[in-house]
């Protein structure tokens, strides 16, 4: 494995007042200098939910939580059962969503700021701690193309200078450095968020200031990127809520986290504030709404199962996502789809859906998955990819992996080795298949070297002051 190490730091955040919001709808921007011509494409809301486990959404089979809005969008739209993250962790991923490049094409491969574990075998190389600058991001195509852009809540892509008023939005409300909400879910807290009411729920005031964004758009297209901080930790439940499901926990016989079934309760609510604003104003038919989750769920809170694993592992459980994508007249309602897609595909699929014009500075890693959303044939590549070359808080340890057809391959960095497992047989990833089927292991095995090389990903090197336990 080549050794190699590159880094660069940027300063922490600060946030970009809500009242901006309001100003777009009746200032000089919206009265004097709206772009001409103004493009014919849909809106797009897109909705990414934190820590979300593939298995938390009804419509993804579970069983105790209550998520009617999150299913209302898998009935009226399409759902993919096999969508990835591009990294088990949140910032890589939230990188790729707005890139549509892989975290290791950027070399931003952790979590920001990361960590630096003691007495492993293995150190993780350095990596950006924001998204660069001279990223063309889908906020800035979309902005060329007239339309407003809006980023609601987490950011977690740098901070002063790297925020989202940086990178091609408009408006920027909550949006920090920082990486979930220090000093809690209850208002106000180190948000800053203006004019918040004592004891306000912050998944409410998002889907508050999300909708009030949507409302001051006028007659210009729109692109919202409502990132909430839920259903990460601290894990704060409103207490109305957790008591709700502690009795129907307790009426079932089970044991679950009621807290965390809360928080997933207000996600819920969000989605459908939004989808009811849609509909108030008339403009649903033209608007596409895309739900994602950055990374799998934190084990221990909420269940992954049957995955393996979960947040911070390149097993199913930290990578693979629910993912719903309602366009109206185009996607036939409650429909699915089984081919593997990424983050990394939804910057190109969005340029698509709009017909927004690529920037050529801007190579993307992604492919648009439109013809998946059509149902008019196959995508074009091979295998989708990934690459964490770092330990992550939830035990996960540097690996990467590679997907083609039902065959997926983890190489696990401490000793070099192989796991093949067939997902369409074995979700779960119990039977490893590297030695049954040693032809198969190397070739996908290759396919993952060449890409590496092929982005100049950046591997962990060995720890020399490591002492085994």
């Amino acid at each position: 494995m080549k050794t190699f190490d590159r880094g660069v730091l940027a300063r922490s955040g600060v946030w970009l007042a809500t009242a901006f919001v309001f100003w777009l709808a009746s200032g000089p921007l919206a009265a004097s200098q709206q772009p001409a011509p103004q493009p014919a494409g849909v809106n797009v809301v897109f909705i990414l939910v934190d820590d979300m486990s593939y298995c938390d959404p009804v419509c993804y089979g579970n069983r105790l939580h209550e998520t009617p809005n999150i299913d209302r969008l898998a009935r009226e739209g399409m759902r993919l059962t096999d969508a990835y993250a591009a990294c088990p962790v949140c910032s890589p991923t939230r990188a790729s969503i707005h890139s549509g490049k892989y975290p290791a094409t950027l070399n931003l491969t952790d979590w920001l700021p990361g960590m630096h574990p003691k007495n492993r075998k293995l150190i993780g190389p350095e990596f950006i701690r924001q998204l660069p600058l001279e990223e063309v991001t889908l906020a800035e195509v979309l902005k060329a193309a007239g339309y407003v852009t809006g980023s609601v809540g987490k950011w977690h892509l740098g901070g002063e200078g790297f925020l989202p008023e940086d990178q091609g939005f408009d408006v920027n409300v909550a949006g920090t450095a920082a990486g979930s909400p220090a000093g809690g879910y209850y208002l106000p807290n180190n948000m800053n968020l203006p004019g918040a009411k004592k004891g306000e729920y912050l998944t409410d005031r998002l889907s508050l200031e999300a909708c009030n964004f949507i409302r001051a758009k006028g007659d210009r297209p729109f692109f919202l990127y409502l990132s909430h901080h839920s259903v990460h930790t601290p894990i704060q439940g409103k207490p109305e809520l957790v008591e709700k499901y502690r009795a129907k926990f307790a009426a079932a016989g089970v044991s679950a986290n009621a807290h965390y079934a809360a928080m997933m309760h207000s996600a819920d609510q969000s989605v459908g504030r939004v989808l009811d604003t849609l509909d108030e104003l008339g403009i649903a038919e033209r608007t596409v709404v895309f739900f994602m989750s950055d990374n799998g769920g934190l084990s221990g809170v909420t269940s992954n199962a049957p995955l393996r694993e979960g947040k911070g592992h390149v097993y199913e459980g930290g990578i693979r996502e629910p993912m719903i994508v309602r366009w109206p007249g185009v996607v036939e309602p409650g429909s699915t789809c089984g081919v593997p897609v990424s983050s990394v595909d939804f910057y190109p699929t969005i340029l698509e859906m709009t017909g927004a014009a690529a920037d050529p500075r801007q190579r993307l890693d992604g492919e648009s998955i439109v013809p998946l959303l059509k149902q008019t044939g196959p995508l074009k590549r091979e295998a989708i990819f990934w690459h964490y070359p770092h330990y992550s808080p939830q035990r996960g340890v540097p690996a990467g992996a590679v997907r083609k057809g039902d065959y997926k391959l983890l190489e696990i960095y401490e000793d070099g080795h192989l796991e093949l497992y067939n997902l369409a047989e074995d979700v779960g990833e119990r039977n490893n298949l590297a030695e049954t089927l040693p032809e198969k292991a190397a070739e996908l095995h290759r396919l993952l070297v060449d890409w590496r090389e092929k982005v100049d990903a950046r591997p962990p090197t060995r720890n020399p002051d490591y002492v085994p336990r």
